[in-house]
């Protein structure tokens, strides 16, 4: 039986009809994508005769991920899980092409026909080298087309050791579907006696800076967690500021404090974690009037490697503090020139601290438990609403209830939270990864250096946890939606824990318009590079196993 998806041609269609699927993260083609994946693979006569193998698996809100499984014969156990995302971002960014963000071949063929219309780096590109624009091209619908080529090969027998292809849904927001697949990848494997030795990913390399030509593969992939304050200042009329605090200035404070604050940012072996960068920033205001907005919130992406929750936590609050201090230091100074101008007292000022656990505990201890609960209810998570909008109203509403507290800085957590993962001192990925450097210069020219941590956050994260789950309490008890409408399954990133690597197409300017893929490099050099990899990791482990 000739191959669907041998040849460049096959896979450049392959990966336009996967593209031309809208699967934007919540929308209706997300849901409909796995049936397409579904029906794609059963077409090849190994899914036909072992239909268990291939799954489309519930998420529970609605959603699916695929689970696809060839087994080399019934007593090989080895196993490679190859994972890939198909949900992609929206395309309100690509304006007055936005009609061609699902269509790679005419949007290609539009902005290679008006190049002059293009960015700079993009012209220069595009010149030397052979790209496929479009929504998913490169981030990541290129990896699963070259996964469904793996699991075709491995039907025909390519491999000394079984291949389970997972894509998920929902990776772009809140990995609804790899945090629904761990639990399952456990299960399967006592059903089907599985071990799985490696996670391999093929999320796109991503520049670490403004024109960045390296190659990379990648050991590991970087954490994140999102830090929130609620800022809870005191209410007053515009006609009379110095009688209340203003949200907006103790949020701004803190803003300008954390914004790009390299304090926070962490180097391991090389690599470095940008430092925190806001995401959201708002006052809690719901209607116009001459009252000032006592109530703000910002919010904060901030990236890890190696640090435990608590080595997270205790910088934050002490920059709250700092924080405070300022603006009680600020207020009097004001205060003070304002006296000069109009004869009066400036009241006295101090701005408490506290993490989210410490004003739940004052909460419960003063009002009771009964009435929390009852707050909660009103505040309590929807379904279809966003995580960060829900986090923040539950978080209000409690500082609502102990407005005896205010002024106050609450420290908080929305999700989602990815942990970091990494696999650099695993002695199967160091081999492997070194042979395969080794094999892209001989071979291809091609000059891959390793990097630790994919810095573009993946679903990676979801294999392990680096640290017991115990340590994460810091984060767990300051998260209030955890176990309220999102949660991570602990124990069974703990029973999982498999190392990782990702080895993946070259892309350029992921979220953005012009997203592209190299073709040449994904279909002529990834095609030769994935498959090696995979029989390395396969021949590794067996001798790593006969040594042992």
């Amino acid at each position: 039986m000739e191959k669907k998806w041998a040849k460049k041609e096959q896979l450049i269609d392959l990966l336009c009809d996967l593209v031309s699927i809208p699967s934007i993260t919540g929308s209706q083609a997300e849901i409909d994508l796995p049936g397409f994946v579904v029906n794609e693979l059963h077409a090849l006569p190994y899914f036909q005769k072992h239909e268990e193998h291939l799954q489309k698996v519930p998420t529970g809100d609605g959603r699916y991920f695929v689970a696809a499984l060839v087994k080399k014969r019934p007593d090989v156990k080895d196993t490679i899980i190859l994972i890939s995302h198909f949900d992609v971002v929206d395309v309100e960014d690509y304006g007055a092409w936005k009609e061609l963000a699902f269509k790679p071949k005419e949007l290609t063929d539009l902005f290679y026909k008006n190049k002059e219309e293009l960015p700079p780096d993009v012209q220069r590109e595009i010149k030397e080298g052979n790209w496929l624009f479009g929504r998913g091209t490169m981030d990541m619908k290129c990896g699963l087309a070259m996964h469904m080529a793996m699991i075709e090969q491995a039907c025909s027998g390519k491999f000394d050791g079984n291949l389970l292809l997972l894509t998920v849904p929902d990776e772009e927001v809140n990995s609804i579907g790899m945090r629904a697949a761990v639990p399952f990848l456990n299960d399967f494997a006592k059903k089907n006696d599985l071990t799985y030795i490696t996670v391999l990913n093929s999320e796109p390399m991503f520049t670490r800076y403004p024109g960045d030509q390296n190659h990379y593969i990648y050991t590991g992939t970087i954490g994140k967690v999102l830090p929130g304050f609620l800022c809870y200042g005191k209410e007053t009329h515009v006609g009379e500021p110095f009688s209340g605090l203003n949200g907006n200035l103790m949020a701004s404070l803190l803003t300008a404090e954390l914004e790009l604050n390299t304090d926070f940012c962490e180097k391991v072996e090389g690599d470095v974690t940008p430092p925190p960068t806001n995401l959201i920033q708002r006052d809690l205001k719901e209607d116009y009037s001459v009252q000032i907005p006592h109530r703000a919130v910002t919010l904060f992406n901030l990236f890890l490697f190696e640090k435990t929750m608590e080595e997270i936590v205790e910088p934050l609050r002490q920059t709250a503090l700092s924080v405070a201090e300022k603006i009680k230091s600020s207020y009097a100074a004001h205060a003070e020139s304002f006296a000069k101008l109009d004869a009066f007292t400036p009241p006295e000022l101090n701005v408490n601290v506290l993490t989210y656990e410490e004003l739940l505990n004052y909460a419960v201890k003063n009002y009771g438990k009964e009435e929390v609960e009852r707050i909660h209810a009103i505040s309590g998570y929807e379904s279809g609403k966003d995580d960060r909008d829900a986090t923040i109203k539950r978080v209000d509403q409690l500082a609502i209830l102990c407005k005896e507290l205010s002024p106050m800085i609450v420290l908080f957590f929305a999700p989602p939270y990815y942990p970091a993962v990494c696999s650099r001192n695993h002695p199967l990925i160091q081999q492997v990864s070194s042979e395969m450097m080794d094999d892209a210069i001989a071979k291809h020219g091609v000059t891959l250096k390793q990097q630790n941590y994919f810095g573009g956050i993946s679903d990676l994260s979801y294999v392990g946890l680096a640290h017991p789950a115990e340590t994460l309490h810091p984060l767990v008890a300051n998260m209030p939606l955890w176990n309220n409408g999102y949660s991570l399954p602990l124990d069974d990133l703990e029973q999982f824990n498999v190392p990782v690597l990702n080895l993946g197409p070259v892309g350029r300017d992921a979220h953005q318009r012009h997203e592209r893929l190299n073709v040449d490099y994904a279909f002529e050099t990834l095609l030769d590079l994935l498959p090696a990899c995979i029989e390395k990791l396969f021949s590794a482990n067996q001798r790593s196993s006969l040594a042992g």
